[in-house]
This record gives structure tokens, C-alpha cells and sequence, in this order.
């Protein structure tokens, strides 16, 4: 174990890391985080669809995290048998078992309430309404969280974990801010893409608060470029989420047999009419079954030269098409032994493919990691993930209800904001609140003193305005979905659930 990945921000007194056996300084990290409040709360995160409306053996953020940091381990210990294709580069690069369990463990710990709409919304009016340039992302907080937000007796903040844990968190090692470095393929990084003829970073792991924290962890390590273990645990995050999503949408009823099967059955049996037509015949109302597919098909090319590949692609359909619109979905759930038996065999073959098919990436390939799946693999991963985006998320009503949650994050946001910058009564801000702002302000005073590389440096005069807004959107992002909705009643004037928030403000 290199020291330089072992090393910690603030060094640690020697009882705390000279530890007995398989206990390691990287199982200290993995026990911090799992002890964390922050993990705990993601139990009451959703994940696409909310427990209340769908059934308590619906996934939410927790359950995510957990079998996530599964596959991810599964990949991580196949690597260290001599036959595996990625033997050599974990060799190479060092890939602990355990650096990953608890990247993996840890990735999604900044989300906040809602699933994917609560980040849009909470980005939105981080830069449109409060003024903070680099807004909000999921994967930024989460390392905001184990950086500055967490709290560990080892530290005065943060959870000081070790600098592969840290390295191995960031999915996507940059800033809002970063400029992108040239890959060998000319493309840009997934989180990246082309705006008004500029490169910008939709997608990023640290705020420039946290900048310096990321470079410090990263030292030595190629600019843009995950390490080894951090990309076991983003394929293994986009293994799970493609399979449990799947899961949760047939056990909830949701996944229409009939649907589903006409849009595969139309792709497969019209694919030669389906390439004649232009993008705005695939995209309109009155497009033939299997052209949500073909849009895909042209998507993958387009964005992922590097391993989309059309007979791929086609076999990918099949395949999918055979076991789960033929198969899983053949017969609807209905909670028997046999319906669970059928879930549960399904689930567990797809994801013994998947992990075992996990193989080294070509090199000097901006959009993937120093791993990935192979082409096969790769395919059906994206034919699945389209399965539960296309015919779920799309969804009338699941969009209607989804814009009453961005009501719900909106009058927290906006309500809290002013509740802070009340000369008046500012004083009864709740405690947590009050210490996220003023954690966020010496944050920015630190970023005027430091000046990091590449990171906009604010007047003095916007420090406390910006720490307002980061405090509020920090305090908000912690909150569970009952809690977001609570807080938003509540300071709304409605009483009806104001004692459900109790001392957790």
C-alpha cells in the first residue's frame, strides 16, 4: 500500500490507524462512512420511484448504495485472480477490494431528496436564484460530505478519509469550471459536451470549495482520468442501476408487457425503414413502433464512437429482448413465491453476466474509464437502461408529480433563504443551518486567501451572500424526502405535518 494513497488530510493520532489484521486504514474509511448520518439517511432518499407510492421492496438510495458496493467488490476480487483480462492493470494501478466497497458505498451520499429531479431543481436555483456559480450535483455534495460536512473525531472536519477513498469517490474529477484536457481521440469526457462552441462540465465531483481537497487526494494522477478503482465502482453503478430499476418497475406494475414488446417487435422486424427515416419522423407522435430504438441506436453512435457498434446493437435488442420482454415480463407480478422466483433469477443472471464481463478499456478514450464493460455487455446495459427511461420516466404522470416536488425543493429553498438574511428574526434559523452557513462562508474566505487553480475567487462582498446560498442548499440536499416536504409546509404556514420535523432541523 502506497503511502501517498494511505495519506490523510489532517494526520491522525496512532491508535486511531494502527489497526489489528484485515483491518486497514482503507476498512477505517469504509466503517466511517457506513456510520455516517449521511449514510443512514439515504434509506429515506428515493431512488426513481417513492417507497409510499410503489411498496416497501421498492430500491431506494440505501439499498442503491449497498448493492452497488456488491457488484463493485464482485469485479474488484475477480480482478486479483491472473486469468481476469484487467489482472495486469489492477496490478498496474492497485485495486483494493475495500478502497472500492467504500468508493461505492459512498457515491451517492450527496443526492438529494427526490432522486434526479431533486438535483435538476436544486441546481437551477442554486444558479438562477442564489448565485452560485457551480450550482449543485449530486456527485459534487457527496464529496462535499466526506471533504467538510461530515463529521469524524480524527478531524475538526470532514470524515479525513485516505486519499484513494477520496479518489476513487470522484466519478468525475473536476470542477464546474475545469477546462478539458486533450484526449487522444479528440472527444470529451462523459459530464462534458460542447455549448455554444465551448466545452462545459454538466457533470463534475467538487465544487471550487472542495477543489483543493480533490487536487490534494488526486496528486500524481493523470489530469480528467479516474483511477482504477473509482471506475469498478461507476460500472458497477451503472450495472445496478440498470438492472434494479428494471426490477422495481415490474414488481410495481408499471412495465407494460404489451408496450414494451411492440417497440422491440417493431425495431426488430422494420430496422431497415425505421434507418430511412429522418430524426424528426423518429421523434414524432405518429412514428412507427421501434423508433424510441432506433433513436437510440443513432444516440450510442453518435455519443460513443468508441464502442457502439450496430451489429452489437441489434444482438443487444435480441437479447433483451428474449429474456426480459419474452421472459420477465411475459407473465406480470403479482408477489407469488414463483413471481419472486422469477425476479430473483432473472436479477441475479443478468448481474453475473454483467460483472464478470468487465474488461479494460481501450486507451486515449475520453468517454470511458480505465475499465469497462465489453462491447456486448456494454450494449445491453443501454438497451435495459432505455427499457425503464423510456417507457417510465416519460410517464404524463409521473412528470405531473415530479413538478410538484420541484414546488416542494423550490419553497424550501427560497423560504430558508430569506429566513437566513432576516435581520429580524434570523437568530431562531435553526442550529444546523446556522453552522452550514457559516461552514460555507470560511470556505469562500479560504478560496479569496488560497486562490486555487481555476476556480472563480469571489469580491469580498459576496462571501457571506455566497455562504448563505451554499449553507441553504448544503442544509436542503441533507434533508429525506419527508423531511424536504415537512420543512417546505412548514415554512409555508401550514401546520399540518410541523411536528413531523421535530429536532432533526
Amino acid at each position: 500500500m502506497s503511502p501517498d494513497r494511505a495519506a490523510r488530510r489532517t494526520p491522525e493520532p496512532s491508535s486511531s490507524v494502527e489497526v489489528v489484521g484485515e483491518h486497514s486504514q482503507f476498512r477505517l474509511d469504509l466503517e466511517r462512512i457506513r456510520f455516517s448520518p449521511y449514510f443512514s439517511r439515504l434509506s429515506a432518499v428515493t431512488q426513481v420511484i417513492a417507497q409510499p407510492g410503489a411498496g416497501p421492496l421498492i430500491h431506494n438510495r440505501l439499498t442503491h448504495s449497498i448493492k452497488v458496493t456488491a457488484v463493485a467488490r464482485a469485479i474488484a476480487v475477480g480482478f486479483a485472480d491472473a486469468s481476469s483480462p484487467a489482472h495486469a492493470l489492477a496490478v498496474e494501478h492497485g485495486c483494493d477490494a475495500v478502497v472500492v466497497q467504500a468508493a461505492a458505498s459512498a457515491h451517492d451520499l450527496g443526492h438529494p431528496p427526490f432522486g434526479h429531479l431533486g438535483e435538476r431543481v436544486l441546481d437551477r436555483l442554486a444558479r438562477e436564484t442564489l448565485g452560485l456559480d457551480d450550482g449543485f450535483e449530486g456527485n459534487a455534495q457527496s464529496y462535499r460530505i466526506i471533504a467538510t460536512l461530515d463529521v469524524s473525531a480524527a478531524a475538526s472536519h470532514g470524515l479525513n478519509l485516505t486519499a484513494a477513498v477520496r479518489t476513487a469517490i470522484a466519478k468525475y474529477p473536476w470542477t464546474r469550471f475545469a477546462s478539458p484536457t486533450p484526449f487522444a481521440d479528440g472527444g470529451l469526457p462523459r459530464g462534458m459536451r460542447v455549448v455554444d462552441g465551448e466545452a462545459v462540465a454538466t457533470k463534475f465531483s467538487a465544487y471550487g470549495l472542495d477543489a483543493a481537497d480533490l487536487a490534494a487526494a488526486r496528486a500524481g494522477l493523470p489530469p480528467m482520468v479516474q483511477s482504477l478503482e473509482c471506475s469498478v465502482m461507476d460500472t458497477a453503478d451503472d450495472i445496478a442501476y440498470s438492472i434494479h430499476d428494471v426490477d422495481d418497475f415490474y414488481r410495481a406494475g408499471l412495465l407494460s408487457h404489451g408496450a414494451v414488446a411492440r417497440e422491440f417487435r417493431g425495431w426488430v422486424e422494420g430496422w431497415s425503414e425505421l434507418r430511412a427515416l429522418g430524426d424528426e419522423e423518429l421523434a414524432s407522435r405518429t412514428a412507427p413502433a421501434g423508433a424510441a430504438l432506433e433513436a437510440l441506436r443513432r444516440k450510442l453512435r453518435a455519443s460513443d464512437a468508441w464502442v457502439a457498434d450496430d451489429d452489437a446493437f441489434a444482438a443487444a435488442v435480441d437479447t433483451v429482448a428474449d429474456d426480459l420482454v419474452d421472459g420477465l415480463l411475459a407473465t406480470p407480478f403479482d408477489g407469488s413465491i414463483a413471481s419472486e422466483r422469477a425476479l430473483s433469477s432473472f436479477t441475479n443472471r443478468w448481474i453475473g453476466h454483467l460483472q464478470t464481463s468487465v474488461v479494460p478499456a481501450p486507451e486515449g478514450v475520453a468517454r470511458t474509464g480505465l475499465v469497462a464493460l465489453d462491447r456486448g455487455a456494454w450494449h445491453e446495459v443501454e438497451i435495459l437502461k432505455f427499457v425503464h427511461r423510456h417507457f417510465i420516466l416519460d410517464r404524463a404522470d409521473i412528470a405531473m408529480y415530479q413538478r410538484g416536488l420541484s414546488r416542494v425543493l423550490t419553497r424550501a429553498v427560497k423560504g430558508l433563504t430569506a429566513w437566513v438574511t432576516d435581520d429580524y428574526d434570523r437568530h431562531r434559523v435553526p442550529q444546523r443551518l446556522k453552522e452550514l452557513v457559516d461552514i460555507a462562508t470560511a470556505g469562500y474566505e479560504l478560496v479569496r486567501a488560497t486562490r486555487p487553480e481555476g476556480v472563480p475567487v469571489p469580491d469580498a462582498g459576496a462571501v457571506r451572500r455566497l455562504g448563505v446560498g451554499r449553507g441553504v442548499v448544503d442544509y436542503v440536499a441533507s434533508l429525506s424526502d419527508d423531511q424536504a416536504l415537512a420543512v417546505s409546509e412548514a415554512i409555508d404556514g401550514r401546520p399540518d405535518r410541523l411536528w413531523d420535523i421535530g429536532q432533526n432541523l
